[in-house]
């Protein structure tokens, strides 16, 4: 199974210091026929990662996207922008298996990818492993349901 929805793309995001990776995963999405709606950047001058990640994360709460992946250079300021925004799991991940239990447990969508950290074959792996993980359910989203959307804890 797989968590890429017909007739939605997959959302991509990243600041200067993943732009090298995002556009390498762009071909393999490219070459798996899968669409995708890239946010930016569109180049490896220095920027700033929110104004790339916030139009992507309100792409997925729309339903405009489904699933994305963000990249920056250690994944976590764009995941934790990300992260602000109400109904998105982003998780960081630097190997497969971490991709795999994001999904499987979390209900993760969004896969971030610390772009100076890992290898362009591990940036694949994660993509794959993360598409093809489906959410488990059951004690899981209970988990999920505690998570509060649009409140403060």
């Amino acid at each position: 199974m797989s968590i890429l929805k017909a007739n939605k793309p997959v959302g991509l995001c990243s600041d200067h210091a993943g732009y090298e990776m995002k556009s390498l995963i762009e071909g393999y999405l490219e070459a798996q026929g899968i669409e995708y709606v890239d946010f930016g950047t569109n180049n490896a001058e220095s920027c700033d990662y929110p104004d790339f990640a916030h139009p992507c994360a309100e792409a997925v709460e729309r339903g405009e996207v489904y699933p994305a992946i963000a990249l920056c250079g250690t994944g976590n300021g764009i995941g934790m922008t990300l992260n602000k925004h109400q109904g998105i799991r982003a998780a960081l991940c630097w190997e497969p298996e971490l991709a795999r239990l994001a999904r499987a447990h979390n209900d993760a969508n969004i896969v971030v990818l610390p772009a100076r950290f890992i290898s362009p074959e591990t940036a694949i792996n994660i993509v794959e492993t993360f598409f093809n993980t489906d959410f488990e359910g059951g004690r899981h989203q209970r988990r999920i349901d505690k998570i509060p959307v649009g409140k403060s804890c």
